[in-house]
């Protein structure tokens, strides 16, 4: 007894106490590089900004901003000349005001090529708050995606319990409405809050003619003028997101293209099924709408009509609201990736689609999604509203990798990075190998073996801000916490790797100074990923933060990289020290 309250008592005696954060030796080294006598100057700082951190364009005013916006800290003023301390030097670099991304507020990629040449931000059964089965139907999900900047959102529309109006759901599950008109009036007021880049809506469609027809007269009266609505016939070519900013666009399969015989492709489709409802099994028994479920959102992507009448007469009018044509088409999948030089298409896989299509077509689909769009989404049995590896979509050109923004996982978080670029407005320009013809008219193969084009090199210097943002015993009851931080790549597959700093005990501002080196093929595809977790001896290591982040647009040089938490929202003050170089 005696020895477990000493050993207690020993826990309790280990400190809280917040240390003092220290500059790195390179920190120090580099400033005493560009200093003279403890002071850097303007012109100092000029040189330190054009040689390590590589702002080719920076200017000696720009420096004289930097130093004037560190007023509340120690600087000297010399001969009416203001000057940096070490510390000053140290909190400018470890400061909001040197962040990892160029802090740009609008697009500066090429935004006047057809929609086909971007990925865009796709959310997958928008308005879900949950999982796939039994959460709520809500507007608020759809507000909250607008908000971090999605353009596509989907909506599964169906008849209400009355069959007079328009419910949004999720077919043949226990999940509960959503009026229609709330969802579109919700899309029209917070269409544009984080980008002025056009947003699309995507129907799944199962309504008779006469609703379709009310579905249309909503859709009219919401949206009025800055509706995209170029008439009944399909695109000859996409517009570009500059011609459409502004505006919303309604994507569908036209009603008149709905295969009236089921039987054609019914044989096709239960075989190509058959091995995933076998898995589904165990599901099937302790949630009896599974199956139902999965071959509902499987029908749905497949384009086939829902309602069993032969004959439909299609609203005029609805038809003419879909500027973005979406089907399969009847044959196999040669014939759904065949493209059409006269008119231009969207085109539905889902997850196990894709990688099986990856394997014998891979080249075609690349072919497909330089002229029309590819939507990926989410395999049937992700009841739990998980997603998958988005990068086998994006390297074979898909623009609409379609997420379960609701669900806070690490595909989730790649998918937050990717759209960090462009200014976040939502829609990221495709690498050019993705979109040009080679002179044999061949074009990018995603298998194939590729050379590495350059390589990053990372210095995890230290970290901080953990002490503000969490509870003092929120990783350890009688201990400041221990510390490691997990640094890889998201990319194609010879890219993608992860690896680990030491762990650093006891201590709230951990300086691992460790460097890692990552040999990219892709690097227009790599993403960079950042973790931070708390070591913990007897149980699951505690969560620290994250962040992603594309390397097409990391700034180069010394940067304060700051963590967001598992749902992607950033932490007040927790960021990381980190130096990145391209060898």
């Amino acid at each position: 007894m005696s020895g477990q309250t000493y050993k207690v008592c020993c826990c309790f005696r280990r400190r809280f106490k917040l240390a003092a954060a220290e500059a790195p030796a390179d920190i120090k080294a580099l400033f005493d590089r560009y200093s003279n006598n403890g002071l850097m100057d303007a012109e100092h700082l000029h040189s330190f900004m054009i040689e390590v951190q590589k702002e080719e364009k920076a200017t000696v005013n720009d420096a004289h901003g930097i130093i004037d916006g560190l007023h509340d800290l120690k600087h000297l003023n010399l001969f009416h000349r203001k000057v940096l301390h070490l510390d000053g030097f140290f909190r400018f670099l470890f400061g909001d005001a040197n962040p990892p991304l160029s802090p740009r507020i609008e697009a500066h990629h090429d935004m006047t090529a057809p929609l086909s040449h971007y990925f865009i931000y796709t959310g997958h059964n928008s308005y879900l708050t949950g999982n796939q089965l039994s959460s709520d139907c809500s507007d608020v999900p759809i507000i909250h995606a607008l908000q971090r900047g999605v353009r596509v959102i989907e909506l599964d529309i169906w008849p209400n319990s009355a069959k007079d109006d328009v419910d949004v759901l999720h077919g043949r599950t226990l999940t509960r409405p959503v009026k229609l008109i709330k969802c579109l009036k919700s899309i029209k007021e917070h269409a544009f809050t984080a980008s002025e880049y056009p947003v699309v809506i995507t129907l799944e469609d199962h309504l008779t003619p006469d609703l379709q027809a009310k579905v249309a007269e909503m859709v009219t009266q919401t949206f009025g003028e800055i509706l995209f609505s170029p008439g009944s016939e399909a695109l000859k070519e996409f517009p570009s997101p500059e011609s459409l900013k502004k505006r919303v666009i309604i994507s569908t399969k036209p009603p008149k293209e709905y295969p009236q015989k089921k039987e054609v492709k019914g044989k096709e489709d239960e075989s190509q099924k058959g091995k995933d409802l076998a898995d589904e099994e165990a599901w099937g028994k302790e949630v009896p709408d599974i199956k139902d479920t999965v071959r509902s959102d499987e029908k749905d992507d497949l384009g086939e009509e829902m309602d069993d009448t032969d004959e439909q007469i299609a609203a005029p009018e609805y038809k003419r609201l879909i500027a973005i044509h979406a089907g399969k088409g009847k044959g196999g999948l040669s014939d759904w990736l065949r493209v059409d030089p006269d008119k231009v298409r969207r085109l539905s896989l889902s997850e196990q689609e894709l990688e099986k299509a990856a394997i014998t077509h891979g080249k075609e689909i690349v072919r497909f999604t330089q002229r029309n769009l590819l939507r990926v989404y989410p395999k049937g049995i992700r009841v739990d509203s998980s997603n998958y590896n988005p990068l086998i979509g994006w390297m074979h050109g898909a623009q609409m990798v379609a997420f379960n923004m609701q669900g806070y996982e690490r595909s989730l978080w790649v998918m937050h990075g990717m759209f960090k670029a462009n200014g976040g407005c939502g829609y990221v320009k495709k690498p050019d190998f993705l979109l040009k013809f080679g002179e044999n008219n061949e074009v990018f193969d995603p298998k194939a073996t590729l050379p590495v084009k350059t390589t990053l090199k990372v210095t995890v210097y230290m970290g901080e801000g953990w002490y503000f943002d969490f509870h003092r015993t929120h990783f350890d009851a009688y201990s400041p916490p221990d510390f490691y931080a997990r640094v890889g790549i998201a990319g194609v597959l010879a890219d993608t790797v992860m690896k680990k700093t030491k762990t650093l005990e006891d201590n709230w501002i951990p300086a691992w100074n460790e460097e890692f080196e990552f040999p990219l093929t892709v690097p227009e595809l790599a993403l960079l990923r950042v973790e931070v977790h708390e070591y913990d001896m007897s149980e699951k290591d505690d969560f620290g933060g994250q962040t992603c982040l594309p390397v097409s647009e990391l700034r180069s040089g010394i940067r304060a990289v700051p963590l967001h938490s598992q749902k992607g929202e950033r932490y007040k003050s927790v960021k990381l020290l980190m130096r990145f170089e391209f060898v």
